[in-house]
This record gives C-alpha cells, structure tokens and sequence, in this order.
C-alpha cells in the first residue's frame, strides 16, 4: 500500500471480548504500514454489547489503544456503519457474529457507492468447528489465516463446498514479539498458563492446580506462577465457570506459588519454562524461543485442543516436567505454525514482512475502479434456511439483514434508567451462566 494511500485511512474495529479485542486491534494495526509516519490513520474501536464485552480493567490489561472505543448493540454498529466512511473494517468476533454483520452490513451499504475492506479471522489456534466457524466467515473479503498450515485448512474447506477461497490469506498471530529468551532467570520461573473452558471440569482443574501446587513443593528454589485471564465475574473469549482463584481458596499453598494477572508479554519476560494445556500462549511463548510444555495429563484429545500439538515436541506430563524435562521444539512443526522461533515463520520471510500480502490485497481492493461488490457470504436463506435465519435473528436481525421491528435504537444516548437496566440485565446474565447453569447442569448428571 503506498503511503499516499495511507495518510487519510480511517479504520473500525468490532471485537465481542478482550482477546477479540487485542487480535483485531492489533491486526488492523499490522494491516496498515508505516502506522507511525501516518499520524492522519484514526482507529476506532466498537465493543459488542454482550455477555464478554470487556471490562475496563481487562482493556487496561490488554493495553491496545484506539482513537476512541464505545460500546454498541449489532444494530447501533450497522447504523453507525450507514452514516461513517471508513477504508478498513476488521470483524473480530465469534463466527456467528461474524456472519450477522456481514448480512447486516449487505443490507447497510446496498446501493452505496463506497464500501469499506471488510477483514476477519481467528484470535489462535483452531482446533474445533473448523468448517462451521470458516464459513460463517466467508463473505469478508479478507479471511486471515494465522499460519501456512491454516491457509492450506482454510481454502480445502472453503473449495471443499464450492464457496470462493480466494478471500483466505496467509499472516501471523499479530501480538507475537518480545525479546528472544536467552537463558534462565533468577529464580527460575514456571508460569502455567490458564484457559478459561479447557479443562471444563472441576476434577480436572483441581488436579492440573494441584499438581502445579505440587510442582511448587517439589522445587522450592523456582518460583511457580498461576497466569490467570480474569478476576471472577468477568468474562473473556470463552465462558469459565471454575475459576482458579476459587478453586485455590483454602489449600495450603507454598510461599514460591502465586497467581499473577497482566499482560501475558510481561509475563513471558521472566518465564524460563510455560506450561499450558492448549493456549495461545504456547505460540507466543515458541516464538520467543521459551521452554513450552503442553500437557498430556488428561489425555491427548480434540476437546481440550492439545491434539493441535501432536508433533510439536512439546508434549509432556506433570511427571517429566517434575523430574526436570526440558522440551525441544520440531522447528518444521514451529515454522508450519506462523511462528518465527527460527528467526523466520513459515513464509521464509521475517515476522515483520507476515502482513505484507494482506496489506498489498487491501491497496488493490481500496483502488478498485467502481469501488467493491456487494458482500457475498456463502451462507444465504436459499443455501441455509434452516441455520441462517436464527443467527441472524439473535443480533435482531431479519433474514435479509435489515433490523428487527422493536431492535435497539441507535440515535440516541441510553438515558440514566436504561444504563441501569443495562448493568443490571448483564450482571443478572452473568450470574445465570456462571452459578445457575453450572448447577442445573450437575442436577442433570445425577
């Protein structure tokens, strides 16, 4: 992209969640070069109102900035796309998300004669619904691949049904960095890196806290950090019903075991050994050359996503990692991942060059004579009837796109009444899927 063509970008993005939030700011940011010799580039952030939408602390933990962020409804952020001329629009939710807006915003730009680039993809690794959570993506004229190995994944499914795969492109998780590991730190530190929904039982998250507790014991000399995503009562990408900070109230713990917050970059800079079950984590923690443990305690299965890893050479138990395992990555495996532990991902290129595709798809999409064709999802009520017509509707939306009867309006602030109402319908919708639902689910399994 010229730097002419950049000097005047304005750039949106949507995200449902704090991850969300980091992937697609930081993205957009990837995706426009030279951001710091554009000072006219202005990003604005829209957080979807919902069960996830982040907190201020979490923003703050998150630590990416925009020119200005506000909470919306779907229908308010397709009002607000009506009436605003931006060049990039990054859809950083969940797949049905993702398909509501781009019916939504069909309906919104029908006749316009300017549309924006519409981009979206995954915060990390896929390891589940891959062809569901794809083509509720198709449409986007930019459907970013974090790896070579998900490009390939992503245009088999996409050509597998006939829909057009020319939308995939080839990146890099855009928040890996930091500097390189360069040895042990003093003490030695062993960070596990929690998830919120895998494991999803209590057994099974009190034994991996459990053993983390235990490896703490076995090796007074380390000191052994819990990296937590959320304080209770906050919700990030996935639901999690058991958090470790209530699971670890009333064990004895020893005095080198601590749970920590923050930014997972800050913490990656005193960790000598990363544990996890499946996390993102463990690609930032490769890319920076650190030890990377993903546990086979619990099986190698497809439902907590350490299956991803299987050629890694990062698999490992509790057991190997007590007796003082030090795991050695397959660098073909890292490289097939986007990673760049090497010095290069799997492009050959530097990290910093991952972007330069997309950023040469966007400028041929910006100058195009006519501007762009109407968005075209895969997913239409002929080709979905049955599936369409519902995920649309949960964003109040009609099956043509256009808003609801009755949707919420977005030409006026919320007065006092509603903001309360508003906290109060979160917090009741909060408390139901974190107490009452755990318990209704236990009540069945007896």
């Amino acid at each position: 992209m010229p730097a002419s063509a950049t000097k005047s970008l304005r750039v949106a993005v949507l995200a449902d969640s704090d991850t969300r939030w980091k992937w697609g700011a930081l993205t957009a940011k990837r995706l426009i070069p030279n951001e710091t010799d554009s000072p006219d580039i202005a990003l604005d952030g829209y957080l979807l109102r919902g069960r996830a939408t982040p907190t201020a602390r979490q923003l703050q933990e998150v630590g990416v900035h925009a020119d200005s962020l506000r909470e919306v409804t779907a229908v308010e952020f397709l009002r607000e796309m009506e009436q605003q001329s931006y060049d990039l629009l990054v859809l950083s939710l969940v797949g049905g998300g993702v398909q509501a807006m781009l019916h939504g915003l069909r309906s919104a730009w029908a006749g316009r004669e300017k549309r924006p680039v519409v981009v979206t993809g995954y915060v990390g690794v896929v390891y589940e619904k891959l062809a569901d959570g794809l083509l509720l993506r198709h449409g986007a004229d930019l459907v970013l691949a974090n790896s070579r190995q998900d490009a390939d994944r992503f245009r088999a499914v996409y050509d597998g049904v006939g829909a057009d795969s020319s939308s995939v492109t080839e990146v890099a998780l855009p928040f890996l960095g930091g500097e390189p590991y360069e040895g042990e730190h003093e003490p030695y530190t062993v960070v596990f890196a929690a998830q919120p929904s895998v494991p999803d039982s209590r057994k099974d998250r009190t034994y991996l806290l459990d053993r983390l507790i235990q490896h703490a014991r076995k090796h007074p000399e380390r000191e052994v950090l819990l990296k937590l995503r959320s304080k209770p009562g906050e919700h990030t990408t996935h639901i999690e019903e058991l958090p470790y900070q209530k699971l670890v109230q009333g064990k004895d713990v020893p005095a080198n075991f601590k749970l920590v917050y923050g930014h997972m970059g800050e913490v990656l800079d005193r960790t000598d050994l990363l544990v996890t079950m499946s996390s993102t984590a463990a690609l930032e923690s490769l890319h920076r050359r650190i030890p990377t443990v993903v546990l086979t305690d619990l099986g190698i299965r497809e439902a907590l996503g350490n299956h991803h890893f299987v050629g890694s050479g990062c698999l490992a138990s509790w057991d190997q990692l007590d007796a003082g395992h030090r795991p050695a990555p397959d660098t073909e495996w890292v490289a097939r991942q986007g990673v760049a532990a090497g010095g290069t991902p799997s492009g050959g290129g530097s990290y910093e060059g991952a972007f330069d595709a997309a950023r040469e798809r966007i400028a041929k999409l910006l100058g195009r004579p006519g501007g762009l064709p109407p968005l075209h999802p895969y997913y239409t009520p002929e080709t979905a009837p049955g599936y369409l017509p519902g995920i649309l509707a949960r964003h109040h939306l009609g099956p043509d796109g256009v808003p609801l009867p009755g949707a919420p309006a977005a030409d006026k602030a919320p007065g006092p009444v509603r903001q309360i109402v508003r906290r109060a319908a979160r917090g009741a919708y909060r408390h139901g899927v974190q107490r009452v639902a755990p318990v209704i689910r236990r009540m069945g399994e007896l």
